[in-house]
């Protein structure tokens, strides 16, 4: 196992690993008022889960390849 990953950023991924979300909901269900909770942009940064804008759907939040690879470190299969 690498290094210990913030809980929080690993329940993240794995609830978008479920299945891609809007980007819309992402915002809506882990929104938070605490500057030092910022477990989206976290996630983001780390580049565990990005944005991309699929026909249909629009704005829509994935996990990526890095992403897939933290679940599976941390016993988080996708």
């Amino acid at each position: 196992m690498s290094e210990r990953a913030d809980p929080l950023v690993l329940d993240f991924v794995e609830w978008i690993a479920r299945a891609p979300r809007s980007h819309a909901e992402v915002v809506a269900t882990w929104k938070t008022s605490c500057p030092r909770l910022t477990i989206w942009e976290d996630a983001a940064e780390c580049g565990y889960v990005a944005r991309e804008t699929i026909a249909g759907f629009g704005l829509v939040v994935t996990v990526t390849d890095a992403g897939e690879q933290l679940l599976r470190e941390h016993g988080r299969c996708p």
